[in-house]
């Protein structure tokens, strides 16, 4: 088995090997993972943090050895927490709100025998629950995108995820995943700001997720990462002056 990782800013995850195929995922700068399958162009891959599966392009990583995926496996990822930051190796690569920092430290990393310096804040993350709101308050105004982790395009699910991995906190990346974990709340009222709020369709299956606030708001991705009220009904869009999310669930994760 092959392994990879990013040393670019941000990689689509395809559904198929092509480059007409469905954006369901990305990779940010550092993050590691899996080759499961290898053709011409195309590698079929596992990212290591949530297990997420699909295709990237061959030109877009860089293969490590079985050691170098292992020691990362075994460290707390260090995570960038400006909206946009610069890495400096051979030249300068900007990079997004999220992306990993592979064995940092005092403002250097390496990936391969490529050595960075970066003069960023970071985090290795505290699962500090008061500080996901401030987290997910980073991507207000974000234009949603099918499959998107960035502050340049996000989905539902891929906003809750990024949240709170930047607290240390790792969880799956589709929302219908995240409603099997944590603890089920009861009614809105016992929420505490940071919990996460699932929606479904008329077919009864989840198909939204969104971060709770204080005093029954709520932070999520549709159209944009917007603040909506939120009641036992689901949300409520006061543009539009109607629930556009059905509630189905409540958790608590941290």
């Amino acid at each position: 088995m092959k392994y990879g990782i990013s040393e670019l800013a941000i990689v689509p995850i395809r559904a198929e090997a092509s480059d007409k195929a469905e954006m369901v995922n990305q990779i940010l700068f550092g993050e590691h993972f899996k080759v499961l399958d290898q053709r011409i162009k195309w590698s079929k891959i596992r990212l290591a943090h949530d297990k997420y599966e699909g295709w990237i392009c061959n030109k877009q990583w860089t293969e490590i050895d079985k050691e170098s995926y292992e020691n990362l496996e075994r460290q707390s990822p260090t995570l960038t927490t400006e909206l946009l930051d610069i890495v400096t190796c051979e030249s300068h690569q900007t990079i997004a709100l999220g992306s990993s920092l592979p064995h940092y430290e005092n403002g250097t990393f390496t990936i391969q025998e490529n050595s960075y310096t970066h003069g960023g804040e970071t985090t290795t993350g505290s699962e500090d629950k008061n500080m996901l709101v401030n987290n997910a308050m980073l991507y207000l105004n974000t234009p949603y995108l099918w499959g998107g982790r960035t502050p340049f395009g996000i989905d539902c699910s891929g906003f809750s995820q990024i949240v709170y991995r930047l607290q240390g906190k790792e969880i799956p990346r589709d929302a219908y995943q995240q409603a099997e974990i944590g603890s089920t709340l009861s009614f809105i009222e016992e929420s505490e700001p940071g919990d996460l709020a699932f929606f479904d369709n008329h077919e009864g299956k989840i198909i939204h997720v969104g971060i709770i606030l204080e005093n029954n708001f709520i932070i999520h991705a549709s159209g944009k990462v917007r603040i909506d009220r939120l009641d036992q009904q689901g949300i409520f869009n006061a543009e539009e002056r109607k629930h556009t999310h059905k509630l189905r669930l409540i958790k608590s994760i941290l």
